[in-house]
């Protein structure tokens, strides 16, 4: 039994109780689609600000090769991926691409074991952390796919 059935919801046999069984699978099923679309938000949102003369910049600085190709590219990327796994359409596609656009941006720009300042060092190790967990989603996004609400699920 779950650690998060409460004793008002099993009945007398020591079962869980359908209604309560039933009310909990509906609301979960929101669930998936939520997570994928708070996922989504920081590639969809990054995305166009690749595109900027600052962003290009930055790379170039922390010796991103070719940065004003590599960097809008990896916008177009990064908000394609956002974009697929929000919708749910192909989204084990689009998880694979916010893997392409996790690993160099990741290792890149965020290495925080080169950074001389500690400060820097702190505030980069957060983001390559960060990334990381990213990343994590992403694969799992990958093997799993889109769940509910999604438009792959609809054409099941």
């Amino acid at each position: 039994m779950s650690p998060h059935v409460l004793a008002s919801e099993i009945d007398e046999s020591g079962n869980r109780h359908p209604a309560a069984r039933a009310s909990s699978e509906g609301a979960q099923r929101y669930l998936v689609p939520l997570g994928r679309v708070l996922f989504s938000l920081i590639f969809l949102m990054a995305g166009p600000g690749h595109f900027s003369a600052q962003s290009i910049g930055y790379a170039a600085a922390a010796g991103v090769p070719l940065a004003s190709v590599a960097v809008p590219l990896s916008g177009i990327i990064a908000a394609a991926g956002g974009l697929s796994i929000a919708l749910g359409y192909k989204a084990k596609w689009g998880a694979w691409l916010i893997v392409l656009f996790l690993v160099p941006v990741t290792f890149m720009l965020h290495n925080f074991w080169a950074q001389p300042d500690p400060m820097q060092a702190q505030i980069h190790m957060a983001m390559f952390m960060k990334n990381l967990g990213l990343l994590g989603t992403a694969l799992l996004i990958a093997h799993f796919g889109s769940g509910p609400f999604s438009l792959d699920a609809r054409k099941r």
